[in-house]
């Protein structure tokens, strides 16, 4: 126990922890059953204990109190468990990174600087048109949505985008 504490409290402590540790042990793993996770969680319940005000010589029923607190401790422990694994699982649905060497890096900058020159001219509706079918894949009917305007304009806006980078590429 921290000598930080008083030393009847201390000595509280030290006989409740005496008196009472195996039996919430035991306990513990009868629920979890996983010995080394019901030993953190005793350690846990009694640490608990240290920033809590009631006397504990004062306790009628120490177990029962005992079992509130690690009730509540292994309540926290599901919600973390849970959180976790809901992390981990979207985690794991988003596509793997790969890493990109400097060379491909460079390139990727390149030809992002080159596309970015290429379409520089062009209205901001043509141009995102085309960057949102080409680099995000995104079929025309949700471009629409998306830039809030109808199916046959993105047709044009697309055809307006392709015949000015062949211009350009052909210039």
């Amino acid at each position: 126990m921290p000598h930080a504490l008083p030393s009847p409290r201390r000595q509280e402590l030290h006989e409740l922890y005496v008196d009472h540790h195996a039996w919430l042990l035991n306990w513990l793993h009868q629920r979890l059953q996983h010995r080394e996770t019901a030993a953190d969680l005793m350690q846990d319940t009694f640490l608990q204990l240290i920033g809590r005000p009631p006397v504990i010589s004062e306790l009628r029923q120490p177990r029962a109190w005992l079992t509130t607190v690690a009730k509540g401790l292994m309540v926290d422990r599901v919600r973390r468990q849970r959180l976790e694994r809901a992390y981990l699982e979207a985690l794991a649905s988003q596509p793997e990174a790969t890493e990109v060497s400097p060379e491909d890096r460079l390139l990727l900058l390149e030809t992002l600087i080159r596309i970015d020159a290429l379409l520089d001219g062009l209205p901001s509706k043509v141009r995102n048109a085309y960057l949102l079918s080409r680099l995000e894949g995104m079929p025309y009917r949700d471009i629409a949505t998306r830039l809030g305007t109808s199916l046959s304009s993105v047709e044009k806006y697309m055809a307006t985008a392709m015949r000015h980078c062949y211009q350009a590429r052909w210039s």
